[in-house]
């Protein structure tokens, strides 16, 4: 499967991804909500977020939740976010998310893991909210510098682990 494609689970549809366009859509800060099994398989998705990108229902359930990923966003974020949720941490940062148009919209989202009545993670629950601009400027900056490490093929040097995710202090600075 091409890298600009994501496969619907459920539906076994292949989904290709929009190109990506320099049009960013402001969040309005409604309440935005998913839920995704411990793979970031899309088991639940509310309307504010359905409608944020502009893809169906049936396309998001089923599928991985990176078919909002944007290509700008570095694989750093995501490994820092994954790291955090495996230990059964919260996750907060700063992402940009591309939308089924190809336009593309800013959020600040919390991910927390979902726990059974053992406390094993069964999956994720992320909520978003408006980030401050200060922050998205702060991120497209620390973003540019994390892409091009990945570019040169770089090992990114990150402090020591703390109870904050490393992503989100890097965008703090």
């Amino acid at each position: 499967m091409k890298k600009n494609s994501i496969k619907n689970l459920h539906t076994n549809v292949i989904i290709q991804k929009p190109t990506p366009i320099a049009e960013e859509v402001r969040y309005d800060g409604r309440a935005m909500i998913t839920e995704t099994d411990t793979a970031g398989i899309i088991t639940f998705a509310n309307r504010k977020f359905i409608e944020m990108t502009g893809y169906s229902k049936e396309e998001l359930v089923g599928s991985p939740h990176n078919i909002n990923r944007h290509p700008s966003m570095p694989s750093a974020a995501f490994k820092d976010m994954w790291d955090y949720l495996k230990e059964g941490s919260t996750w907060q940062g700063i992402v940009k998310n591309l939308r089924k148009d190809g336009k593309y919209y800013w959020v600040n989202v919390w991910i927390q893991p979902k726990l059974d009545k053992n406390r094993n993670i069964i999956g994720y629950i992320a909520s978003r909210k408006v980030p401050l601009r200060n922050d998205v400027e702060k991120a497209v900056i620390v973003f540019e510098k994390l892409l091009e490490e990945e570019v040169k093929n770089t090992p990114i040097q990150t402090p020591k682990k703390t109870k904050k995710s490393i992503f989100l202090k890097l965008t703090r600075k």
